[in-house]
C-alpha cells in the first residue's frame, strides 16, 4: 500500500481591476430571449432592461455580472 502525504497551501482570490466588468441583462419571459448583451456600464445594460419593459410589458430579468479573478498562494 502506497501513501500520500498532502498539504494544505492557503490560497486568495481577488478580483482583476484592468480587466474590468460587464454587465448584462437577460429577459426571463418565456419564450422571449431578448438580452442586452455585454455592456461596459451597469446603468447601459439596466437601461436596455428598461426600455424593453417599455415595448413588450416583460418585467422579469435575469442580471449577470462579470469580471476576472486571479488566485493567488498567500504563503
Amino acid at each position: 500500500m502506497s501513501r500520500v502525504i498532502m498539504k494544505y497551501v492557503p490560497h486568495t482570490i481577488t478580483h482583476v481591476p484592468d480587466s474590468g466588468v460587464t454587465f448584462e441583462v437577460l429577459c426571463a419571459a418565456s419564450d422571449c430571449g431578448a438580452e442586452s448583451g455585454p455592456q461596459d456600464e451597469q446603468d447601459t445594460a439596466q437601461l436596455w432592461a428598461l426600455r424593453h419593459t417599455g415595448r413588450t410589458d416583460h418585467d422579469l430579468f435575469r442580471r449577470v455580472v462579470t469580471d476576472h479573478a486571479k488566485v493567488t498562494r498567500t504563503e
